[in-house]
């Protein structure tokens, strides 16, 4: 029902069934069993009950339903209030992204909806019959009898209580630097495994066709070899097939002699053992060493992004307020770029200088001769471009056919040969066109390219190697390019997220996929502090008290212990997706530390002392807790080993399983430090 309601949602905000929302439904599988996950057990819990012995079953339907509402209200909201947020998120990665909170959200709005008519329903006329059956109070087992005697230790004595929060803080500590010391590295997504990827050719400009296509069929030759080729195709002087990734690198452009393209297909992914970008990485160093052997060959390895496309994974963007000065920054950035280790397929959007013959016709001499303007610019397109000089009128064919005059290709070739073409004057007099015109040697004018109407100059690269992540590569290359000391007397100012307001200085921006990274786990990091004070004023709410919020909430780092080792376990990049898992994860672990909460309220309003309550949420909540956790960590399975939500997953189950097991015995303790506290100024 809940997950039909989802659907129906998605369909009116026009989202289609792709991989994104289908894992967001994944996903919403997880988290929306958690309100009849509590109502279920309570139920259970009440039928054992020797005081519920006489009540009829509806009476205890009821009771055991009302005794967890308020809580599970409270909780469902902080759910909510930790994924809604994340729809927000601005840039590329928005609208990528955004199916995924408002799946989730919906489905925990309508998972309550349900927990609160539907599952009561269902236990009454399901659980009900078999009722008398069971209808004994279960003794503890071993584990909850170990649990309630070390919790009674960390309760009553300070020793042990301080050494158990020591141990937990060295713990996350522990943890966190595993991000530190690079032992987990972080990513905006990581790289998908797709059955395809290009090779993308850059003579230098003025290469014939001919030798673009030598330096490509040779690449052509060696990917024969490679065991997880299918085919590939080569395309010299025009653009391949292209995808949205071609579309927005203006791939559809590629139509010059000096530019080529191999599309290489691979074998289907279970026919392999390699990822996409296993093989392109294996590949890479074979590649460039062939393209080293042909003079002025760029070479670079395009594979499909796994999120929004962009320019290039490494961009640098240089302004100024001389374009000549841009020009050579730029230079000096690029060959920092080469310098630099882990950065591959270094280019710039700066084409080669190209000699340019200009013929100019000496008009005096020229108007001696009889010979205008229009007469020499006419011989000359002739011989390079070809001209109809007249019909050819065929008997045996219906149409006329056009005479096409043009110099032959060898004879175009030399400079002394075109200069030997004779122009006709007015007079009938053929003249050469050396006696016409003068030779000035020129540079061919190179494209400028402006971004919000400011001239620009780009540097891009790629990262390969032991550190995949643009993260690390630009750390160790703004090292190199604050050195830079300009002759201008100032420094290089950088710029991440905004472009600079004028171009009277020079200036570099970063972009590409840095550029993403920066702008998601910034405004990931605004949603989760905005998660933290709704959670907080929820709580507060809810509790009265200020303080309160804080013990439950504790528990929200306490997830890294088990997120961030298991990311360094699986060799996974901590990406996006990761903190996606993290922020949801926040809300589900909040929940369970609000049923600890208030079944703690509930024993001391029941006149349970203050150590025995905490101990005895501790025990008696556990199960439900421990079953949310299991549907979470099984319904996130099931993408564990997509190469993209691979990070959400290990999130979800490492956290969760994490924080239960710890959240278990912190919040009890900091619970009872707190009333104590609370007692003793009373």
């Amino acid at each position: 029902v809940v997950l039909a309601l989802t659907l129906a949602v998605y369909y009116f905000y026009g989202y289609t069934l792709n991989r994104v929302t289908l894992f967001a439904l994944i996903f919403s599988i997880g988290i929306l069993v958690d309100d009849p996950i509590v109502d279920v057990e309570n139920i259970v819990r009440h039928f054992h009950l020797p005081e519920n012995k006489d009540k009829s079953v509806i009476d205890t339907v009821v009771g055991a339903v009302s005794e967890v509402r308020s809580p599970l209200i409270l909780a469902t909201l902080t759910v909510i209030a930790a994924i809604l947020p994340m729809a927000f998120v601005r840039g590329l990665m928005g609208p990528y992204m955004r199916p995924i909170p408002v799946g989730a959200s919906v489905a925990m709005l309508l998972s309550m909806v349900v927990a609160f008519i539907v599952t009561p329903w269902a236990s009454a006329k399901i659980l009900g019959p078999i009722r008398e059956k069971s209808a004994h109070h279960e003794s503890e087992d071993k584990l909850t009898k170990l649990y309630r005697h070390y919790m009674g230790l960390l309760i009553n004595s300070k020793r042990h209580r301080a050494f158990f929060l020591i141990f937990v803080s060295l713990l996350l500590l522990i943890s966190v630097s595993f991000i530190y010391f690079k032992i987990v590295k972080v990513k905006m997504l990581p790289f998908d495994n797709k059955s395809e990827f290009q090779i993308v050719v850059d003579m230098p400009e003025g290469t014939t066709l001919e030798k673009t296509y030598e330096v490509t069929k040779a690449l052509g030759d060696y990917l024969k070899n490679v065991p997880e080729v299918v085919n590939y195709q080569i395309y010299v002087g025009s653009s391949s097939p292209y995808n949205f990734n071609g579309l927005v690198r203006h791939y559809f452009l590629r139509n010059k002699p000096n530019q080529a393209d191999i599309q290489v297909n691979l074998k289907p992914k279970h026919d392999r053992k390699a990822q996409s970008h296993d093989i392109a990485k294996r590949i890479r160093p074979d590649i460039e060493k062939i393209a080293s052997r042909f003079s002025g060959a760029n070479v670079k390895i395009v594979e499909i992004p796994p999120g929004p496309p962009v320019l290039q994974t490494l961009v640098a963007e240089i302004y100024g307020p001389d374009y000549k000065r841009q020009i050579e920054i730029a230079e000096e950035i690029k060959n920092i770029f080469k310098s630099t280790e882990g950065v591959v397929d270094v280019d710039w959007y700066v084409e080669d200088d190209q000699q340019k013959i200009h013929l100019v016709v000496d008009k005096e001499k020229a108007g001696r001769l009889g010979v205008t303007n229009y007469a020499v610019v006419e011989v000359v397109n002739t011989a390079f471009n070809g001209a109809v000089a007249g019909l050819m009128h065929n008997p045996y064919e219906k149409e006329d056919a056009e005479i096409f005059v043009k110099v032959p290709k060898e004879y175009r070739t030399s400079l002394n040969n075109i200069l030997s073409l004779r122009v006709r004057s007015s007079n009938g007099t053929l003249i050469p066109l050396r006696e016409l015109v003068t030779i000035e040697n020129k540079i061919v004018d190179k494209s400028i390219y402006r971004k919000n109407l400011k001239r620009v100059v780009y540097v891009t690269a790629d990262v390969s190697g032991k550190e995949e992540s643009p993260v690390y590569a630009i750390m160790k290359l703004n090292e190199k390019i604050d050195k830079i000391k300009l002759k201008e007397g100032y420094g290089l100012k950088k710029y991440v997220l905004s472009m600079p307001f004028t171009s009277e200085e020079f200036s570099m921006k970063w972009d590409g996929e840095w550029h993403i990274t920066y702008e998601v786990f910034r405004d990931l990091g605004l949603a989760f502090s905005a998660v933290l004070i709704v959670i907080y004023v929820l709580v507060v709410g809810w509790f009265g008290d200020y303080r309160v919020p804080l013990v439950i909430m504790a528990p929200i780092p306490l997830s890294l212990v088990g997120i961030i080792p298991a990311h360094a376990l699986m060799s996974a990049f901590f990406t996006a997706t990761s903190m996606i898992g993290f922020i949801a994860g926040a809300g589900i672990v909040v929940r369970n530390s609000i049923i600890l909460g208030d079944f703690i309220e509930l024993r001391i309003k029941e006149g349970m002392p203050l150590e025995e309550a905490v101990i005895d949420a501790g025990a008696v909540r556990f199960r439900p807790m421990l079953l949310t956790a299991s549907a979470v960590v099984v319904g996130s399975s099931v993408i564990l080993f997509d190469p993209i939500f691979q990070g959400l997953a290990i999130s979800l189950m490492a956290g969760e399983i994490a924080a239960t097991l710890l959240s278990r015995m912190v919040v009890p303790v900091l619970y009872y430090l707190h009333r104590k506290n609370q007692l003793r100024r009373a």
